[in-house]
């Protein structure tokens, strides 16, 4: 059986939707049966009004760098067959489908509810309950399952999307070598195997101790003995 998990985060002009707050990024990384793949789906998205300042710190998209971007109608069907019918891992997910349920609402058809195609996993959810009363945010977790995350000077969505997939298989027991690199190793091994097997086969050489050695041998072992009491060769 297929199991198909998409680890999903946004960035967003704010943080209310009730204040008309919209997803500016989407990052979406792909999971298949506990195996990274390298099926993302990552869009920045215009979202038609102004970045708020303290939203701004946070990711440091800026509303000039979204001028150009599409906005979320051009990209909604995509999104949706990418997502559909899979468990999508967020942390803190009502606040990622919140939005994300919004922007649906906002389509010239609305589209379905995310809940109503997918299955939700809130790793924020099985965080507390596994570390009851410490900090479960991502960066604590990071320092937590030491994941190195010194590239994560601002949030991003992408960025956030592959660390928290890291998090969530160490959450569950798994191991973060079922990824692209591991299988890219393995690659490189098997090539190494073939290059070693497809080698002409030598004779190795075989040289056998003199009776002169031998006796030279046996002496040594006897002063040994004597030096130490017991010899074990």
């Amino acid at each position: 059986m297929i199991n198909r998990q998409i680890i999903l985060d946004t960035e967003t002009t704010g943080l209310e939707t009730s204040l008309g707050h919209r997803i500016i990024e989407i990052g979406c990384v792909e999971m298949i049966n506990r195996r990274l793949t390298s099926n993302h789906w990552h869009h920045y998205i215009n979202p038609d009004r102004e970045v708020d300042a303290g939203a701004y710190n946070v990711h440091g998209i800026s509303n000039e760098f979204l001028q150009d971007k599409p906005r979320f109608h051009e990209l909604a069907d995509s999104f949706l067959d990418y997502i559909r019918g899979a468990e999508l891992v967020i942390h803190n997910a009502p606040f990622d489908i919140g939005f994300l349920n919004l922007e649906m609402s906002l389509l010239e058809q609305p589209g379905p509810a995310i809940q109503d195609i997918c299955s939700i996993l809130d790793t924020l959810v099985m965080a507390r309950q596994k570390h009851p009363g410490q900090k479960n945010n991502l960066d604590a977790l990071c320092r937590r399952y030491e994941i190195d995350n010194s590239a994560r000077t601002l949030h991003g969505a992408l960025l956030d999307s592959e660390i928290l997939a890291e998090v969530y298989l160490l959450m569950t027991g798994g191991q973060t070598a079922l990824s692209l690199e591991a299988d890219e190793e393995e690659e490189q091994q098997d090539k190494l195997q073939q290059l070693v097997t497809g080698l002409p086969q030598q004779d190795l050489p075989l040289w056998t101790a003199s009776e002169q050695d031998l006796k030279k041998h046996q002496d040594y072992l006897q002063f040994l003995d004597k030096k130490a009491g017991s010899c074990c060769w």
